[in-house]
């Protein structure tokens, strides 16, 4: 999504710090793009961008019916926030990938 994102990681056993691994990917992410976003005074002073909010939502999943609910959360989404008329319109999405392994139609 343009100005958001989710997804589900399957994290080691032996380091399942998923805080430590957003703050790792957030701070590759930020380094690597051109500078140019509007950026608060808070932000400036605590060395921030003005990419990422400071928070994120997580959730374990807790079964496959668990799964299947956020996949399908996730690939409707685009179509929720009307960036695409049709789920398989967004190119971005793992919904393709999904459908070439058989387990969308």
């Amino acid at each position: 999504m343009p100005d958001h994102l989710h997804c589900i990681w399957t994290l080691p056993q032996v380091d399942a710090d998923f805080s430590t691994c957003w703050n790792m990917l957030k701070g590759y992410f930020s380094r690597h793009i051109a500078k140019g976003e509007r950026i608060s005074t808070g932000r400036k002073s605590r060395r921030e961008r003005g990419i990422w909010q400071r928070r994120f939502w997580e959730h374990l999943l807790r079964d496959q019916i668990d799964f299947n609910r956020h996949v399908d959360y996730i690939h409707w989404n685009p179509v929720k926030h009307v960036w695409a008329k049709r789920v398989s319109d967004w190119p971005y999405s793992g919904f393709h990938r999904y459908v070439e392994q058989g387990v969308y139609p």
